[in-house]
């Protein structure tokens, strides 16, 4: 794996106004995610950097440095509106690089300073570290945490989502979230067809989830978007060949699931989320998505969607880096 340190010249990144998330505004220290997770909706941006949305996106890690400092002198422009920010929402925050550049507490400083909301949306474990930083910020603005948990089965998750920590170490995150007065929604995304769709396997997840204190949860299926589509396919054609064909069938419009799927497992979860008492909670409010399936975004601050958004990446401008190659169009 190679850290590509780079300074930023920019860190907020507007979204465009045609999206459908809750926010218009994001940050990104990171390009690139060693979870390498096989589905991973942001692999594309990747070779805005001349570098490929597999095996590069993986391992080639582009790090701003300075996207704390940036971050904040951007924050004291007068004409900010105090707009929430979202994290999470190309790359992982949280993924291994933050572990030794810290990055993230300089961000959430400065956002919590500006009086800006702002939310997460995480696989990674990293994020308790910065509990006592969050838990300060959600005194002074909304806050809004999510962790993403797709699936419990370990042997799959270790083979769909190498890099991520297990399913019970982010159950466990959830929980000390809760434990520190923090309101937690989880994103059970995304869901995959013939995989991990049964009602048996969602029914589990989401017992696990609510056991663990979250106060709302997202399930959405799996999309698969130009350069996710092909780096996924390669992977379900070695590890489920006998799968290949009915995934085909499925997406075969385009990136989302056929509609008549995304209406089946809307009529499977629904019944589930209210089982569990997952369809209402503290901070949550519900709202469906473009995929017909029930969905919880933490208020006013949200997280976002994690494999349905659909806005085109952020186009930050880096300065001076390490590698010449890595420049943004």
């Amino acid at each position: 794996m190679v850290f590509h340190e780079v300074e930023a010249k920019s860190a907020l990144n507007r979204v465009p106004g045609s999206s459908p998330m809750p926010f218009s505004w994001t940050v990104n220290p990171y390009r690139g995610c060693s979870h390498a997770c096989r589905y991973c909706f942001a692999r594309n941006t990747h070779t805005y950097l001349d570098l490929d949305a597999g095996a590069d996106f993986d391992s080639q890690i582009v790090v701003k440095v300075n996207v704390g400092a940036v971050l904040r002198r951007e924050l004291r422009r007068p004409s900010w509106a105090r707009e929430p920010v979202a994290m999470g929402t190309n790359t992982d925050p949280y993924q291994r690089a933050e572990g030794r550049y810290r990055l993230m507490p300089g961000v959430i400083r400065a956002l919590r300073e500006a009086g800006t909301p702002l939310s997460v949306l995480t696989k990674g474990t990293v994020l308790a570290r910065d509990l006592p930083e969050l838990a300060a910020a959600a005194r002074d603005v909304p806050v809004g945490l999510g962790v993403s948990i797709a699936l419990l089965d370990r042997e799959v998750q270790g083979r769909l989502e190498p890099g991520t920590p297990s399913p019970q170490a982010r159950l466990d995150l959830v929980r000390r979230i809760a434990d520190a007065g923090l309101d937690c929604g989880v994103m059970v995304a995304p869901v995959l067809p013939f995989l991990t769709d049964s009602a048996e396997a969602l029914d589990a997840v989401l017992a696990r989830v609510r056991e663990a204190g979250a106060s709302g949860v997202s399930v959405l299926p799996l999309h698969l978007r130009p350069g996710t589509r092909e780096w996924f396919l390669e992977w379900l054609a070695r590890e489920y060949p006998a799968l290949l064909p009915r995934y085909e069938r499925l997406y075969r419009r385009g990136a989302y699931a056929d509609p008549g799927y995304r209406k089946a497992l809307s009529a499977r979860v629904r019944p589930l989320l209210r089982a569990h008492g997952l369809d209402r909670g503290s901070g949550v409010q519900r709202s469906a998505t473009d995929d017909g399936v029930a969905a919880g975004r933490v208020a006013q601050a949200g997280f976002p969607a994690s494999g349905v958004a659909r806005q085109a990446p952020p186009a930050e401008h880096l300065a001076a880096p390490v590698v010449e190659q890595l420049t943004l169009l």
